[in-house]
């Protein structure tokens, strides 16, 4: 039996355990967070290393990117040193190659009528594959990563805009203290509601798509009917949630377990597993085979028929 256990500097109020049989083989995938803690998630991961067969690092990446270009985070730094035995994974390998699949797929079925669609993309640099896919499908594209993760009023309308800012900013940013950047231990519990800075650009957006944390932090408490979210991490509670403000379809790139999306650091974590290889010796490749075996698609949830369209 493989044990996957994503450790999380986000709300334990959001943990879970679900035992599965992927590929013929039982696995255990498990979430526990540390609120807010890196201290925390540090003595967990020495704990369990070697005794478990993969980590995933939940609530904070070690890299984010902007084309070929990558900027690591410093406060992730200990978190990916602590473990020793087990391999650790982040999730930006599964970002930049299963996210890119699902917002492919759902433009080929149908399923989301991109070409016709304002996507608002919380944070792009985030998932750079989803935010290349999205751009690809000819969609009105708003990048958030400014708005989002900077707080300030500065939308930006194409990748290559993101990259020129990205690089005067980016090696300023990944060294300020995480919890700045992005909502940590019991903020993720909490909204905002509609008088923020972002609720204007949920507004002008068809689909909602990104990090479900910065999604739900400064998520309007009106204006989202009938609009499309894509996302993941989401609990049966962010379900109804979304459901109670009429958001119309809900799209997690990852799919359900015993009614929960997982992070995708959990999912690259369990690929990690199932092949039993470092993670620095897994082609993107292989990952797409497993994806391929593994049958894993797009979870499509419709919140509000009357009021969803494609």
């Amino acid at each position: 039996m493989k044990h996957i256990v994503s450790v999380s500097i986000g709300s334990s109020k959001r943990d879970k355990r679900t035992e599965q049989e992927l590929l013929g083989e039982k696995v255990i995938v498990e979430r526990i967070g540390t609120d807010g803690s890196i201290e925390k998630a540090i003595q967990i991961i020495r704990r369990l290393d070697g005794k478990v067969d993969a980590f995933g690092m939940g609530g904070i990446d070690l890299h984010i990117a902007c084309g070929r270009k990558r900027y690591t985070l410093k406060d992730a730094i200990p978190i990916a040193k602590a473990a020793q035995k087990t391999p650790i994974v982040d999730g930006s390998r599964l970002k930049g190659t299963l996210e890119r699949r699902v917002i492919r797929y759902l433009d080929r079925h149908g399923v989301v009528d991109f070409k016709n669609k304002t996507v608002l993309l919380v944070c792009a640099m985030d998932r750079f594959g989803m935010a290349e896919a999205l751009q690809d499908t000819g969609c009105d594209l708003i990048l958030g990563d400014f708005v989002f993760v900077l707080n300030l009023p500065f939308p930006l309308r194409s990748l290559n805009a993101l990259d020129r800012v990205a690089r005067l900013v980016a090696p300023i940013a990944v060294k300020l203290p995480f919890s700045m950047l992005y909502p940590t231990g019991d903020k993720q519990n909490g909204n905002k509601g509609k008088n923020t800075l972002q609720a204007k650009y949920y507004h002008q957006a068809d689909v909602i798509a990104g990090d479900f944390h910065y999604i739900k932090r400064y998520m309007p408490d009106d204006g989202i009917a009938g609009k499309i979210i894509i996302t993941n991490t989401v609990t049966e509670e962010d379900v109804q949630w979304l459901k109670q403000l009429g958001a119309g379809t809900l799209i997690t790139t990852t799919p359900e377990m015993d009614g929960r999306s997982f992070g995708t650091n959990v999912m690259e974590g369990l690929i990690v597993a199932l092949l039993g290889k470092a993670p620095d010796d897994i082609t993107d490749q292989e990952i797409n085979e497993v994806l391929d075996r593994l049958n894993f698609k797009p979870r499509v949830e419709i919140l509000n028929s009357a009021q969803t369209s494609t």
